[in-house]
């Protein structure tokens, strides 16, 4: 029996969630890997909180008289949905939970280049997230998760220091992350992978620690700022004591509109990764892919005073803005085309993660080509604080970066976790969550047009049968995200096992086994081909077998 259990013991393949099993191996690791899941069930417990609020709102605006909660209460239920959702979930998903676990993977590297400066940056965005439940636990913020000045900063009543120190120490874990991301790529590539063979998530998220590291600074100095004035009474925004308000706006903007893109750029690079992989084709016009990625971080730098066409700032400086915002939508097209031609003719694979990487471009394609209604200055007058504003928004961070963060974390569970999901499980969710999604916040726009002002809990009765909608599509799309938690924990103990290689996927990350050994690779990969080298796929009305066979006999002869 001892033998036995020795043998077996033996044949236990180490990886990097059963090499040490204790709490304080996972707290003290430095392992990318690991980190990447602590984040995961970090920003999983803020998107149960921010989704209990968001479910609090639609329930309160299904009736038009606010005969749930006071208006002061409702204040601080959307300010504490948006701090949570924004701050504390949102801007670290995708990069901290998947680029965190797959990006050294996906460039033949062992770690990230400073793991413990890795391991500080869980640290510091847990330390945050709890100064931000803090402030809810202290009765919540009113102001709305702008923080605008000065009512954040001289006149609300609640605790605004502790959610604005909160939003500023996580800033800080979004520092380190994007300062690790870019020396790991600039220095811990594999021989071989140049930087045109780089898997286009690699170039996401490049992009996005570009910005994480030159605008994330911006925003921290300014909250700093806030509460400041707040604490010693220095008039910095205030005009009462001497301060500017609209400075406030552009200091806070000139972050803020970069940070959409901290949160959406990444999922591009997700969806990249499953249109290939599902398409059996390499993306097509990979360079212009690549680099629409940069000039996207390069443009949200100087779009920001879109934002603020009713603020009183110049009317030629608004047309200004107003062109340039325009612009950003051009490379965010040349993905959503570039996309739709890597699948034409190729060999598409509806699988769960193919379906959310679809639903990411028809969502992310209307919050688009909305914000260019936001971007024209008459129209935005009308539409500026409206539920108009709400829906693009959403259309844009739900139906673009948290679909995208689910495809992304469907495709990699079974190398995260070396289990397999129901797969029929997986498509009902995603199914689930689009409709539910759209019943959500497709009547948004029709009530923005009709002049529904958002952060308002009463409203006309006119408009109860759009808002009655809205709620039940809240419901749905809660149940759609219910529904992934349960199944997605089930398969940690009862899925099947998953081979190194389930989806027949050509990245580096899929050439080691399911989990990752501790180091990642028994040998460092080298590489020798181009990024998405599918061979090349059979057409399915016979012409391509035609070709093919024609092909091979005269490589025969």
């Amino acid at each position: 029996m001892s033998a036995t259990a020795t043998h077996h013991k033996e044949s236990v393949r180490v990886d990097y969630l059963n090499v040490a099993h204790s709490i304080k191996s996972w707290l003290v690791t430095e392992d990318h890997k690991r980190i990447g899941i602590l984040y995961l069930v970090t920003i999983s417990l803020m998107f149960l909180v921010g989704g209990i609020f968001a479910l609090l709102i639609r329930l309160e605006l299904v009736t038009p008289a606010g005969d749930l909660v006071m208006s002061d209460t409702y204040n601080k239920m959307f300010t504490m949905h948006g701090v949570i959702m924004i701050f504390f979930f949102l801007i670290p998903s995708i990069p901290a939970v998947l680029g965190n676990f797959c990006l050294p993977l996906m460039i033949g590297a062992r770690d990230v280049a400073f793991p413990r400066l890795n391991l500080a940056s869980w640290y510091i965005f847990t330390l945050g997230a709890l100064f931000g439940v803090a402030s809810l636990v202290m009765g919540g913020v009113d102001t709305g998760w702008t923080f605008y000045t000065p009512y954040s900063s001289s006149f609300s009543h609640t605790p605004v220091i502790m959610a604005v120190t909160g939003a500023f120490i996580a800033g800080f874990g979004s520092i380190f992350t994007g300062l690790n991301f870019i020396v790991t790529i600039h220095k811990m590539r594999a021989p071989g992978l140049t930087w045109f063979r780089l898997p286009l998530f690699v170039w996401g998220h490049y992009a996005t620690s570009l910005i994480m590291i030159l605008g994330t600074p911006v925003v921290a100095i300014t909250l700093l700022l806030v509460a400041v004035e707040r604490g010693l009474r220095i008039g910095i925004f205030d005009p009462a004591l001497g301060g500017d308000p609209v400075l406030f706006q552009h200091l806070f903007w000139f972050y803020s509109h970069p940070a959409v893109y901290i949160m959406i750029l990444p999922g591009m690079g997700v969806v990249s990764e499953l249109i290939a992989t599902f398409s059996r084709k390499r993306i097509f016009g990979y360079e212009f892919v690549a680099f629409s990625s940069l000039a996207i971080a390069i443009l949200s730098f100087v779009v920001w005073g879109h934002h603020m066409f009713v603020s009183g700032q110049s009317m030629y400086l608004s047309m200004v803005f107003s062109v340039l915002t325009t612009l950003v939508a051009i490379p965010s097209a040349v993905k959503i085309f570039n996309w739709a031609v890597t699948m034409h003719k190729g060999h598409v694979k509806l699988d769960s993660p193919m379906l959310y990487a679809l639903a990411f471009m028809g969502l992310f394609t209307i919050g688009g080509l909305t914000g260019l209604f936001l971007s024209a200055m008459a129209v935005d007058i009308h539409l500026h604080d409206t539920y108009f504003v709400v829906a693009h928004f959403h259309y844009v961070m739900v139906g673009g970066a948290i679909v995208a963060f689910l495809g992304g974390l469907h495709y990699w569970w079974p190398k995260m976790t070396g289990r397999m999901y129901p797969e029929p499980w997986a498509k009902l969710s995603a199914l689930v969550i689009f409709i539910g999604f759209n019943l959500t916040f497709f009547p948004q726009f029709i009530l923005g047009y009709l002049g529904m002002p958002r952060r308002y809990h009463t409203y006309p009765d006119e408009w109860q049968v759009l808002n009655v909608l809205s709620s039940a599509g809240a419901t749905i799309l809660a149940a759609g995200f219910t529904l992934v938690a349960v199944y997605l924990i089930w398969s940690l103990k009862n899925g099947a096992k998953a081979p190194a290689n389930p989806w027949d996927a050509t990245g580096l990350e899929w050439q080691t086994p399911s989990p990752p050994p501790p180091t990642n690779f028994t040998h460092r990969p080298v590489v020798t081909e181009e990024a998405y080298n599918y061979p090349i796929v059979l057409a399915k009305n016979g012409e391509g077998e035609h070709q093919e066979e024609e092909k091979r006999t005269h490589e025969h002869a």
